[in-house]
C-alpha cells in the first residue's frame, strides 16, 4: 500500500544515477579516444621521420651506382657494393646536414698531407679522381675531420674505410655512457627526469665508471689546443659516449665537436635578445652584447667544465666514502671553470690532472679497472 502513494518516486534516483553514469562513460571514452588519437599521430610523425631519414637501402643504391660509374671510390666500396660484406645495421641518427668547414687550422700544410694520405684508399701513392671526390664530400663532416686528426688517439674510433660520403668506423660495444636502450616508441612516453634517474641504475661498477671517466678527461685533453687547433664539444651528453668491453671510453658521435674558429664564424654577429639566443648545439654558449644586440664569439664554458657536469652524478653515485668528499669538491671546481677567467689554461690543467690522479689512485689495484 505504501508504494502506491508515490508510484514513481523509487525510479527517480536510479534514473539520475544512470544518466550520471552515461555522462561519465562518454567523457571517459572521449578522452581515451583523444589520447589514442594524439599518441598515434605522434608515433606516425616520428616513424615517418625515421623511415625518411634512415633509408639504408636507398643510400646504398645511390652510393653503389656512383661507385660503379667511377664517380666515387674508396676502400669500403668493394665490401659495400661487390662482396656485400658491409651492410647497414641500426640507424643511430635521423639528423640531416652535419656539415662543417675546414677553417683556419694550425699546421694547415701538415693537415692537408694527412688528409691526402687518408684519401689514398688503395695506398698506391696517388689520389684518383673518385677518391678525391669522396674525400672532399667527407671533409664537410665534423666527425670525419676529427677522426682523421685524432686517428692515433685511444678514445677516437678507428676509421676503417669510406666510399663516397659514407665512412666506416670501428664498432663500439656499449653506445651510451649509461642507461639502457629502449624502443623509440616507449621513449616518447617516459618523462626526461624519470629517464635520467632510471639510467643511473644501469651503470658499470664504480671502478669501471672511474676508468671510463678518465677516458673522457683524456679525450678533453686531446681536443684542447692540439696541433691542429682547438675543438669545442657542443653536445656533451651520455648518448654521444660509449665504451668497449675493456671499459675504455670511445666517442660514439662527434658531429657536434667543431673547430673553435668555425664556431666563432657561425655565431658572431648573430642577432640576439638574450644569452639564450647565443647557443650552438646544446652546450656551446656565448653571451649577448646588449649594446649591439649581437652574439659575442667567445664561448663561456670550456670542454672540461661540460665533461665534469656530465660526470658529476655518474661518479658520485656509489663513490667510495673515503674519496667522495674530495671528489665532489674537485668536480664542482671543475664545473665552475670559465673561459674568461684569468689563468684559465693553468687552472684547466691543474683541475684535470688532479681529477685523473684521484681516480687512478683509487682504482689502480682493483680487478674491475
Amino acid at each position: 500500500m505504501a508504494r502506491s502513494l508515490c508510484p514513481g518516486a523509487w525510479l527517480r534516483k536510479p534514473c539520475y544515477l544512470q544518466a550520471r553514469f552515461s555522462y561519465v562513460r562518454m567523457k571517459y571514452l572521449f578522452f581515451s579516444w583523444l589520447v589514442v588519437f594524439v599518441g598515434s599521430w605522434i608515433i606516425y610523425v616520428q616513424y615517418s621521420t625515421y623511415t625518411e631519414l634512415c633509408r639504408g637501402k636507398d643510400c646504398k643504391k645511390i652510393i653503389c651506382d656512383k661507385y660503379k660509374t667511377g664517380v666515387i671510390d674508396g676502400p669500403a666500396c668493394n665490401s659495400l657494393c661487390v662482396t656485400e660484406t658491409l651492410y647497414f645495421g641500426k640507424c643511430l641518427s635521423t639528423k640531416p646536414n652535419n656539415q662543417a668547414k675546414l677553417g683556419d687550422q694550425g699546421n694547415l700544410s701538415e693537415l692537408v698531407n694527412l688528409i691526402l694520405t687518408v684519401a689514398d684508399g688503395d695506398k698506391d701513392g696517388q689520389v684518383s679522381l673518385g677518391e678525391a671526390k669522396s674525400a672532399w664530400a667527407l671533409l664537410q663532416l665534423n666527425e670525419f675531420l676529427l677522426m682523421v686528426i685524432l686517428q692515433d688517439k685511444e678514445h677516437t674510433p678507428k676509421l676503417m674505410g669510406f666510399c663516397g660520403d659514407l665512412y666506416v668506423m670501428e664498432s663500439v660495444e656499449y653506445t651510451s655512457l649509461y642507461g639502457i636502450s629502449l624502443p623509440w616508441v616507449i621513449e616518447l612516453f617516459i618523462p626526461s627526469g624519470f629517464r635520467r634517474s632510471m639510467d643511473q641504475l644501469f651503470t658499470p661498477s664504480w671502478p669501471r665508471k672511474a676508468k671510463i671517466a678518465i677516458g673522457l678527461l683524456e679525450f678533453v685533453e686531446d681536443v684542447f689546443h692540439g696541433p691542429y687547433g682547438n675543438f669545442l664539444m657542443c653536445d656533451t651528453s651520455a648518448k654521444n659516449l660509449g665504451y668497449n668491453d675493456k671499459y675504455d671510453l670511445k666517442m660514439v658521435d662527434m658531429r657536434k665537436i667543431v673547430p673553435e674558429t668555425n664556431l666563432k664564424e657561425l655565431i658572431k654577429d648573430r642577432h640576439c635578445e638574450s644569452d639564450l639566443d647565443c647557443v650552438y648545439g646544446t652546450d656551446c654558449r656565448t653571451s649577448c652584447d646588449q649594446s649591439t644586440m649581437k652574439c659575442t664569439s667567445e664561448v663561456i664554458q670550456p670542454n672540461l667544465a661540460k665533461a665534469c657536469q656530465l660526470l658529476k652524478d655518474y661518479l658520485l653515485r656509489g663513490a667510495p666514502v673515503e674519496i667522495r668528499e674530495e671528489l665532489e669538491k674537485q668536480l664542482y671546481s671543475c664545473i665552475a671553470l670559465k673561459v674568461t677567467a684569468n689563468q684559465m689554461e693553468m687552472e684547466h690543467s691543474l683541475i684535470l690532472n688532479n681529477l685523473k690522479t684521484l681516480l687512478w689512485k683509487k682504482i689502480s689495484y682493483t680487478n674491475d679497472s
